[in-house]
Parts: structure tokens; C-alpha cells; sequence
């Protein structure tokens, strides 16, 4: 056979595998190589078999061009000057080929070729990197370091293993009807004589577990006989001794088991013998399984099990197994099940070999200067090294393992180092990419993109590494694709402060200034799978699992760092609009699922900023806009299809806007969902946080288990029963947390918050021991609560987790319940109890929540303080004067100036007071006024007090202050009101109080805290020789005092829908319909219902008769059953309960009429139009 033939039979192969052409030509782009498809083909390559030296330093050069045909062993391969390296390979894949070497070298011309992207490397190939840190017998390679892969300017390097698939999901044997995942084997509690379990034939759902002392209780082998003649035929029963049962097993039960369960082992057992059976009750010996294993010397030498496997009516495959076995005098046993609950928790499956392995050559053990002390295993592994102006780089599946040198700044198991733009907009043809790698046991991180810009890194599996994983170094990095990678298990490293632990981050003090010990919560521990340092990169279909600290982490440099540290001055990044993000998964991580906020420190430690370089900072806010410049509009940044589930702490964390998630599924978090503000004003000017279409659930019936990384254990869930638990059995989970805002929260469900007698659970929650300001235009609208949440919303109260609750933040917690969907009351806002700043006396009170629902209108005054220290505001509304509310302010108690922001309720009167000296300034600032929005104000002064009150507009951007106007003084409160329009200000001197009006006169735009003229201001300065404390409340009250009253009328509660039964069923024909079918208890003659359901999705005729309550779900005009189709049958005078199904229904193949080509893939859509 030819060459050429060789080529096109490859590439007819090749394209065969891959589901479509137009997915082929996506995965992997055409290239130039020596032969079209097949490198070792080329009849110009001379055959190469250098041998076994090891002190060989091998030089491929001009004109050399070589076929490696054989093992080598070799001191360094360095190929250059257009000499050219293949790998031998042939058809049955036999062509085994391992290289041991201390480093390949390719550069200027160089290229090395292991198969190709069209004729797939068959054969074994294993390049070993070896070598010792401390050995310095051969000096390092410059730029490159020892044990090595690299790639200098000029060079190539493709790498094409056999295509398999990287990383998959389990099949999931969890559909929506709630089956439990595998199947049934025996619990908790295998105790002597015969243990019985009766599990329904059509759902798989366990309907009795029960036990029999047949070695003891001739009773108890009376009842197993006679419980078995009372079961219907079909139901599936299993049987299995523990310890012994036949001393008192009687002959009569002994016939009912062999005449009704087909048992042919029955009638011989024997003392301690074990023995499983696993049958169809009537069905005869041939539905019986059944196995037995002799006891001897205390052991039965193995385990008896039988098996068998089963379908519901959804058409869910399962099994059932049951098993018995005496070791050590101690029966064994396991449990096997979970249960989604919504949200989609299959766990990732990945493939870690492939059949071209590179991987470092490890010692036994930790030596030399390998930071021993944290790591007891060698950490110096090989690594791969690319740098700018290579001439082709594709690597695809691929196996490196043990890469990494945790030592050795720079030395990862694959890194792009400066090769700016390595896509088409680099001039490359055929852009650059990583697909399918397995990246395990790494020892400093998995994929490093440094100063690299347009990479492909898709279905690449990062497992058991130290440091972050798939890492961008600088945050200068723009339009890198993430697609469909799975990182798994990301340990603290040493590297960098982000990369360590509590541990490493107290004791690793080299680079921070003299003696500083640096605070592992604000400095370090933020290791994380995937660490984006520019939102530019697009993430689509990724799982990260496991990280000790986050899952994703966008973090953000306000300038270059590391080795393009000043190239670029201003990154722009928190200003950058962000990348496409779709469908990433993010679970069982410690901190945070996904984590979007904070910096990090771009200068080096000194005596004024002691912390480390690098280390994390609190600097940046993410606020897209267009072209990154603040002068131009916001452009929202889109999380669509956020699956996160499991994470201790938070599901995520959100900083900025504006951001919108929607499609998004949040289960068994500590905290679901938290956002926070771009900052507070005056920093901030106001920005839209939205999450939509999205499911929170508290906790789902997926308990996990107790061990492994599961730290904490105990009872919790609408069941009560044993589980993992994000903190402790104490910490008050919740499903959306509330910290500043604005907030938007719409068309969602929640569902299983359920409250324990140790634990606040709620659907809705604030940030605990809040410091900040909180918005009254924290929308919340559309909302569902499903039965199982028994606490919608929560205000937090004294106790572990929220100690006194008394902070700032705390006291002014606010949302607004815009339809009622939440509250039942439309239009109005739920405060806390105790704030008699908001009430009126029409408010509904809501104890369980510790909080009331309350009409009106309400707006924040920001009030700024200067010229006194350690100062605390009282704030008491007149029609409430026993009611102060004390705020203590932001900032720490010793600074001179000093922050406050209460929510107020417009168009009503308060009065401030303090514990100490009047402020000299004071400046009221209007926040979320809108136009015509008022407050009239009495501020607390001496009575020797001169004044100078103007008002202005500040203007943030330009940091400007325009159009002062000085207020004027009149003469009584009763004249300040009639002119509550004008710029006037009354100080009463008998009560020490300055009263004015606060009053929008422009209104608002969007989310702006402020008005379209700017931010509206009163500026009050001070003048007094008097230093006595200001606390004007005896002589205010009851002077001032004014009858409680409700500004705005409250709503008339929402009405709740009504299900009218209907007894009729109506099969559409010739159509595309969702069937829905439900009953309670069962009417007549309704078992025969049962045989109509199967053209509907019922995968079989289920047995009805007797049963209680059902519930069905089904399709009719398909084919094929659907995937989400499901009965649900209760047992007896059970019922069933609400059932619920996620149908997608935007899908096309439920379009009227049907579409007649193949649905197109968002996420392939997406990955077309990020590499565009």
C-alpha cells in the first residue's frame, strides 16, 4: 500500500468517528503536516533507533529527519534548524515506544510529531522526563528549567493519541420520579434470622424492611409465612440470613418460601450459613435468584448474593441485590442510593489513561528544598513549557502525570508562556489548542496560560492537583475558550498566597515585609479549579468539583503582574465585559462553587503595605462597560446555566454589576445564591444584580454520606434524617441571600428549606452580622415556594451564627415583595420587627420570619459625619418615640469621619441624635429617592449652634460638585411646612433641634442610586463652643410627637388559585400534548387505566389494583418515551404527594409541528462564536 492510500484510509477512519462532519471540522482544525494525515508515513523519513545511553546528549538538526522506531534512552533530545522527530507507529498498535531523557528540546525549525489530529497514534508512547532538583551534575536549560518539554520560537510539537472520550457523567440511574440511583441491597440493622425487604415492581420504591428471628421465634417464621401469603403477586421480595435462621424456621414456612418465591436452597440451610434470594412473588423458580455459602472457622469464605435487574413503569432500569455473608463474627452489609432532587448531581466520570503518556520520574519520597514540610511525596515532576513564536502546538489526547515542580516558579504540566495571540489573530492558521488531556497527580497546577491569548482548552480532565488548576498567570490573558473540562480535586500549594492554606500562608514569609504575619482569611486560602484573572475567557460546559477553596474564581488585576509586570498599566479588567459563561457545574467545593470578586495586590511588600505581592486584595469591584471604559454604557454580564450543588460555604459569590443569572440550579449549599454591590455610594453610582428562571433547593434528598471530605454530619431535610451538612447543625442555611443591593429575584423556586429545632432554614435570608447598607429596591416577584419550605424569609435573631444581630446591616434589612409572592400582600416590603423606622400600625406581623409587611414607600439617607470619633446616631421616627433605632455606622469607632444609611419611610418626620459631641459636618445625601420623595429631618445641636446649610449635586464620575444653593432659616416648624418645597431650614432652640426637608427634586434613571442631575445633597456645617453630648430626645418628645399612620394603604392579600377536580380523561389524538393525570384515593374500575398510559410513556402495563393516590406524567405524539415520563403510584390509602417534573419545553422536538432536522446545540453554538 502507497503512502497516499495509507493517508485517505486514515482520514476515511478518522471522520467516521466523529458524530458529524461539521463537529469534526470544530474539534479539530485541518493542518499542514509531513504527510496530510499520517507523519509516519513519510516516505522521506530514514528510520531511528538511537539505543540505551543515558549520557547521550542526541542533537537533531538540517536535513535530519528521523523515524524513532524503537525505546531510547537519552541524556536530552534537542531537535532544531528544521530537523524533524516522528514517532513510529502501525496498523494493530503494537509499535510500543517509551523515551527516557532529562529534557526534549524543539526550537528554530524543530519539530516532534507523535500521530496526528487525522491519523490517530495507535501504539504506546511514553516519554519519561527524569532528573533530581538538587542535582547539578548538568546545568539547567535556560528559560526551561530540568526535567522538560519545551518549545522554544520556531518550533513544533503535536501530540495525537487515540480518541476516547475524557470525562462523562454516571448513567443516571436518579431520573426526576426519584428512583434511587443502582439499586436496593440491605441496610443498616442485619440482624439474626431472616431479613425481609419488599420493593414495589413499578417504581423500585421499598415498601417494607422488616426482620425475622427464625433462629429463636417459632412466631416470628409464623409471620414471615404469613406475611408472604398476604402480598400480591409481582411485588419483589428479597431474603438474606444474618447470622443464623433455621433452629426455629418451620417446615410451613419453609413450603410458603419455596411455593411463592420459587426457592430451591430453602429447605437444606444450615446453622450460620448464608444464603440471598431475590424473587417476583408468583413468579415462580424462574424468577427466583438465590445463592448460599457455607460457614467455616467463623467465616462463610465469601459472600452469598444474589442479584436481579428490573424496569419501572418511567422505563428506569434497576436492580435489586441482596446479600449474606459471617466474617469475623460480625455480619456484613451496605447501603447503596441517591436521589436528585431537580438538579442535575450525576457525578463526573473521567478517563485518566490515554495511550501517549508524558510523565515525570519520581523519587520515593520528598527531598532537598521541596517544601517537605508540607508534602511528604516528591513534588519535582516533569513539566511542559511553551513559548512565543512557536511555529505549531496541538496537542490532543494525551495523558501527563506526575507534572508539575511545586518548587519551581513557572515548571507546570503544560504551560503557554508570553506567546501572545495564538489563534487567527496570530497568524495562525490553525489556532492552537489543548483537547482531551488528562492532567493527574499534577504537583503544580494542571494548564497555565501565561500572557497567551485565543487558546482552545476543551474536554481536558485536571485531577489531584496542588495550586490552582487551570490557571491564568497575569490577567492581561483575553479570549482563551474553556470547553467542557473537568477539574477534580485542587490542593493548596505554595506557590503563590492564593495557591496556600491556613498553614503555608502564616509560614511562608519570605517576600512580605520584615516581620509581618499575613491573615490567611484576607490573604491566602482561595485556591480554586479554575482561576480566571480576565473576564474576557469563555467558560462553557466545565465541571469543577472538589477544591479545597473555590470552584471558579474571576479575580481581577488592576495592572499586569508577574513577568509582564508593567507592560500593561492599566488591565481595565474590572471594567472588561465578561466572557461567554454557559452551563458550567461547580460542586463540593469548600469556600464557593463560583466566586466573582476581589484582587489582588500589584506592589511589592513594604513598611506602609507589608502583604505579600500577589496576595489577595479587597481593591476591585466588576463593572462591565462597554470598550472597559466607564464612560460608557454597562454591559450586563451573563451567567446562564450555573449548576452549583454541595459547596460548603457558598454556591456563589458575586460582586458588581451589572450581572444577570438565569437557567441556574443551586441545592445543598451553605449559602445558594449571594450577591453584593459594586460598592456603597458615593463610590458606587448604582447597578442591576438579576437572577431569574433559576431553582434554589435547601436540601435535597441526596443525604451524601458520612466520611471522605464531608466534615459535617447530623439530621437536617424535610425528612429529618441523617446528612452532610454545609457547616454545622446550627448554621442557618439559605437559599438567597440578600447583602446590599439592588437586587432583582424572579421567576425561581424554592423548594425543601425546612427548619430544625437547632436551625434556621430559609428560603430567603440576609448576609449574617452585616455591616453595610441595605437598598428597599431589593425586587423580589414571580416567586414559587413549594410545601417543603416552611420559612420563605428570615431576618436573623440573637444567637449562635448571628450573635446579637444588631449590626447596622443588620437592623436594616429590607425587601420589596412586588407581587405578593413571597408575603401574600402585592406591593409592599418585608422589614424587621423591632425597626419602627418602616412600620406603621397596618403592618401584617410575621413571627416566624421576625419580621412584619409593611406598605409605603422607602428611600435611604446617606449620613457622613465629621470632626468627632467614637460616635453612635439614634434615629427615631416621631410617631414612634420609645422606638430609637441606634446605628453605630461603617466605619471603625475611632475614625473621625463616619458613615450611616438608613432606610426610611417617605413623606414622615425623625428625628437624629448622638452619643457624644454634634458632628461640626454633616452631609445628607438622597438615596434611591425618586422624584417628589421627601423626609422631613430634626438633627440634634447645641443651642448656641450657628449654621450654614447649601445643597448641591455631586457628580461621581467627574468627582464635581454643581449647583449650590444656601438654605434660608424661618421662624417656626409650622412655616418651614408650608414651604416644603423651598430651601429653608427652623432651628428650634428649646430642643436643640435643626429641622429641614429632605426632597428629590429630579428623579432617578435605572438602577442609579441618584438622579439624572446628579447626586442630590445637604451640607450642614457647624459652629458651637458648646462640647456637651447631643441627645435631644427629653425635650423632643412628646413636643413632636405625631399620631402612627400608614402612608400608603395596605393591599388586600393575594387570592389563592383553586384546583377543580375533573373526573374525565381525554386522550388528545394527532397531536403534540403534555398529559397530566392525577387522582386521589381510586375511583372505580380505575386500574384499568393502566394499559393507556404506555403509549404515553409508561414502559410498561403497571398493576393498579389496590393501590392509593397516582400521579402521572406523560407525552403524547412521540415515538420515543420522554425522559422526564413518570408514574408515581402510593401504596394503599398513601398518597402520593406534589410530584413535580422539569420539561424543557423550549426545546424544539416539542414545537407543533415537530422540526424534521436535528436541534441545534447552544453549547456548540457558543464555542463556534467564541473562536470566531
Amino acid at each position: 500500500m502507497n503512502t497516499q492510500q495509507s493517508c485517505s484510509e486514515s482520514q476515511k477512519t478518522h471522520n467516521l468517528s466523529f458524530l458529524s462532519s461539521e463537529y469534526a471540522q470544530l474539534l479539530i482544525p485541518r493542518t499542514s503536516f509531513l504527510c496530510e494525515n499520517c507523519p509516519d508515513h513519510d516516505p522521506t523519513l530514514r528510520t531511528w533507533n538511537p539505543g540505551q545511553d543515558p549520557k547521550k546528549a542526541v542533537v537533531v538538526g538540517s536535513g535530519e529527519r528521523l523515524r524513532l522506531v524503537a525505546s531510547a534512552t537519552l541524556q536530552s533530545l534537542t531537535i532544531q534548524s528544521g530537523g524533524v522527530v516522528v514517532f513510529a507507529d502501525n496498523k494493530d498498535g503494537s509499535k510500543n515506544i517509551t523515551l527516557r531523557t532529562r529534557h526534549v528540546l524543539i526550537e528554530n525549525g524543530g519539530a516532534l510529531h507523535i500521530g496526528g489530529p487525522k491519523c490517530r497514534y495507535r501504539s504506546r508512547v511514553t516519554i519519561t522526563l527524569v532528573g533530581r532538583s538538587d542535582d547539578t551534575s548538568i546545568p539547567e536549560v535556560p528559560g526551561f528549567g530540568r526535567k522538560f518539554v519545551g518549545v522554544r520560537a520556531g518550533g513544533t510539537l503535536e501530540l495525537h493519541g487515540i480518541e476516547r472520550p475524557s470525562w462523562t457523567f454516571l448513567s443516571r440511574t436518579v431520573p426526576a420520579s426519584g428512583l434511587a440511583t443502582g439499586g436496593y441491597a440491605f441496610q443498616r440493622n442485619f440482624s439474626r434470622g431472616i431479613n425481609l425487604r419488599v420493593v414495589d415492581q413499578d417504581s423500585g420504591a421499598m415498601l417494607l424492611a422488616e426482620r425475622f428471628d427464625t433462629h429463636e421465634s417459632f412466631n416470628d417464621s409464623r409471620r414471615l409465612g404469613q406475611l408472604l401469603q398476604t402480598l400480591p403477586s409481582g411485588r419483589i421480595v428479597t431474603l438474606a440470613v444474618g447470622d443464623s435462621a433455621v433452629k426455629s424456621l418451620l417446615e410451613e414456612t419453609k413450603r410458603t418460601i419455596q411455593e411463592l418465591l420459587g426457592s430451591t436452597y430453602v429447605n437444606d440451610l444450615k446453622y450460620r450459613q448464608a444464603w440471598a434470594l431475590v424473587a417476583v412473588l408468583g413468579g415462580g423458580n424462574g424468577s427466583c435468584t438465590e445463592d448460599t455459602r457455607e460457614h467455616e472457622n467463623h467465616d462463610t469464605g465469601g459472600r452469598a448474593l444474589a442479584r436481579r435487574d428490573f424496569v419501572t413503569v418511567d422505563g428506569v432500569r434497576f436492580s435489586v441485590a441482596a446479600y449474606s455473608e459471617w466474617r469475623n463474627g460480625k455480619p456484613q452489609f451496605t447501603h447503596m442510593g441517591e436521589i436528585v432532587d431537580g438538579v442535575d448531581m450525576r457525578a463526573e466520570v473521567a478517563l485518566l489513561s490515554r495511550n501517549i503518556l508524558v510523565q515525570g520520574e519520581m523519587e520515593r519520597s520528598c527531598y532537598a528544598k521541596n517544601w517537605c514540610q508540607y508534602f511528604s511525596h516528591d513534588t519535582f515532576g516533569g513539566h511542559i513549557k511553551i513559548l512565543g513564536n512557536f511555529t505549531s502546538v496541538h496537542l490532543s489526547q494525551v495523558e501527563l502525570k506526575h507534572m508539575g515542580q511545586q518548587a519551581v516558579r513557572g515548571s507546570y504540566p503544560i504551560h503557554f508562556h508570553l506567546c501572545g495571540d495564538v489563534d487567527q489573530q496570530g497568524g495562525y492558521n490553525q489556532p492552537t489548542y489543548l483537547d482531551s488531556l488528562s492532567i493527574h497527580h499534577s504537583f503544580s497546577r494542571c494548564v497555565t496560560i501565561h500572557a497567551t491569548n485565543g487558546l482552545l482548552v476543551r474536554d481536558t480532565v485536571g485531577y489531584d492537583a496542588l495550586g490552582h488548576c487551570f490557571f491564568l498567570e497575569d490577567g492581561i490573558e483575553q479570549r482563551n475558550t474553556f470547553f467542557h473540562n473537568l477539574g477534580l480535586v485542587t490542593k493548596p500549594g505554595t506557590l503563590l498566597p492564593t495557591d496556600r492554606n491556613d498553614t503555608m500562608c502564616t509560614e511562608i514569609r519570605g517576600r512580605v515585609y520584615k516581620g509581618y504575619v499575613p491573615s490567611p482569611a484576607t490573604e491566602c486560602k482561595a485556591v480554586s479549579t479554575f482561576w480566571i484573572a480576565n473576564p474576557n475567557n469563555n467558560l462553557i460546559n466545565n465541571a469543577a468539583a472538589g477544591s479545597q477553596d473555590a470552584g471558579i474564581w474571576y479575580i481581577f488585576h488592576n495592572a499586569s503582574t508577574g513577568d509582564t509586570h508593567g507592560l500593561v498599566p492599566e488591565t481595565r479588567a474590572e471594567l472588561t465585559p465578561l466572557g461567554i459563561f454557559y452551563n458550567n457545574r461547580v460542586h463540593s467545593n469548600f469556600k464557593a462553587g463560583l466566586f466573582i470578586d476581589k484582587g489582588v495586590k500589584t506592589t511589592n511588600a513594604t513598611s506602609t503595605d507589608p502583604r505579600e505581592y500577589l496576595c489577595l486584595d479587597n481593591n476591585a469591584r466588576f463593572r462591565p462597560h462597554e470598550d472597559s471604559d466607564s464612560s460608557k454604557p454597562r454591559v450586563a454580564a451573563l451567567i446562564d446555566t450555573l449548576i452549583s450543588f454541595k459547596n460548603n460555604d457558598l454556591g456563589a459569590w458575586i460582586r458588581g454589576g451589572d450581572i444577570i443569572i438565569k437557567n441556574s440550579g443551586f441545592a445543598d449549599n451553605g449559602v445558594g445564591l449571594s450577591f453584593a454591590s459594586d460598592g456603597s455610594y458615593p463610590k458606587d453610582i448604582g447597578s442591576s444584580q438579576e437572577v431569574s428562571e433559576s431553582l434554589f433547593v435547601g436540601e435535597s434528598k441526596n443525604r451524601g454520606f458520612n466520611g471522605g471530605q464531608n466534615k459535617y454530619w447530623g439530621a437536617g431535610g424535610v425528612d429529618n434524617k441523617m446528612r452532610t451538612l454545609p457547616r454545622n447543625k446550627t448554621f442557618p442555611i439559605r437559599g438567597f441571600q440578600i447583602y446590599d443591593g439592588p437586587v432583582r429575584l424572579l421567576r425561581s423556586t424554592f423548594k425543601s428549606y425546612t427548619s430544625t429545632s437547632e436551625r434556621f432554614t430559609s428560603a430567603v435570608g440576609f448576609n449574617l452580622k452585616n455591616v453595610w447598607q441595605l437598598t428597599p429596591r431589593n425586587n423580589l416577584s414571580s416567586l414559587y415556594f413549594l410545601p417543603s419550605v416552611t420559612l420563605r424569609a428570615f431576618f436573623g435573631r440573637p444567637g449562635q451564627w448571628f450573635e446579637d444581630n444588631d449590626l447596622d446591616g443588620d437592623k436594616n434589612s429590607i425587601f420589596h415583595d412586588l407581587d405578593g409572592s413571597v408575603s401574600g400582600y402585592p406591593d409592599t416590603y418585608a422589614v424587621r420587627a423591632d425597626n419602627y423606622l418602616v412600620r406603621h400600625p397596618d403592618c401584617v406581623s410575621m413571627p416566624q420570619w421576625n419580621g412584619c409587611v409593611c406598605s409605603g414607600h422607602y428611600a435611604q439617607v446617606y449620613i457622613k459625619t465629621q470632626g468627632v470619633p467614637n460616635l453612635s446616631l439614634s434615629i427615631i421616627r416621631d410617631e414612634y418615640p420609645d422606638k430609637p433605632l441606634v446605628l453605630r455606622g461603617i466605619n471603625s469607632q475611632g475614625a473621625l469621619s463616619q458613615q450611616y444609611q438608613p432606610v426610611l419611610m417617605m413623606s414622615k418626620s425623625y428625628t437624629l441624635h448622638w452619643n457624644g459631641q454634634a458632628p461640626k459636618e454633616i452631609v445628607l445625601s438622597l438615596v434611591n429617592f425618586n422624584l417628589g420623595d421627601w423626609t422631613l429631618l430634626g438633627l440634634c445641636y447645641p443651642s448656641d449652634t450657628a449654621f450654614q446649610v447649601i445643597s448641591d449635586f455631586y457628580h461621581r464620575q467627574t468627582n464635581v460638585f454643581d449647583g449650590m444653593e444656601d438654605y434660608g432659616s424661618v421662624s417656626s416648624l409650622a412655616e418651614l411646612e408650608k414651604r416644603a418645597m423651598d430651601r429653608k431650614y427652623f432651628f428650634d432652640k428649646s430642643t436643640g433641634l435643626l429641622w429641614l426637608y429632605t426632597r428629590a427634586r429630579h428623579g432617578r434613571s435605572g438602577h442609579s442610586y441618584c438622579s439624572v442631575h446628579g447626586c442630590e445633597r445637604v451640607k450642614i456645617t457647624a459652629t458651637t463652643s458648646t462640647k456637651q453630648t447631643c441627645n435631644c430626645t427629653a425635650a423632643t418628645y412628646p413636643k413632636y410627637s405625631r399620631t402612627p399612620s400608614a402612608a400608603v394603604p395596605m393591599p388586600k392579600p393575594v387570592q389563592s388559585c383553586k384546583l377543580i377536580p375533573d373526573n374525565k380523561i381525554t386522550i388528545p389524538v394527532n397531536s403534540l400534548s403534555i398529559v397530566l393525570l392525577a387522582s386521589r384515593g381510586q375511583p372505580d374500575g380505575f386500574a384499568s387505566v393502566a394499559q393507556y398510559l404506555v403509549p404515553l410513556g409508561a414502559a410498561k402495563v403497571a398493576d393498579l389494583k389496590g393501590k392509593g393516590s397516582i400521579t402521572f406524567f406523560g407525552f403524547h405524539g412521540s415515538p420515543s418515551a420522554q425522559p422526564w415520563a413518570s408514574l408515581q403510584v402510593g401504596q394503599s390509602e398513601e398518597a402520593v404527594g406534589l410530584q413535580e417534573r422539569y420539561i424543557p419545553l423550549s426545546l424544539e422536538e416539542y414545537a407543533c409541528p415537530p422540526p424534521t432536522e436535528q436541534p441545534a446545540r447552544k453549547d456548540l453554538d457558543l464555542l463556534r462564536k467564541a473562536r470566531s
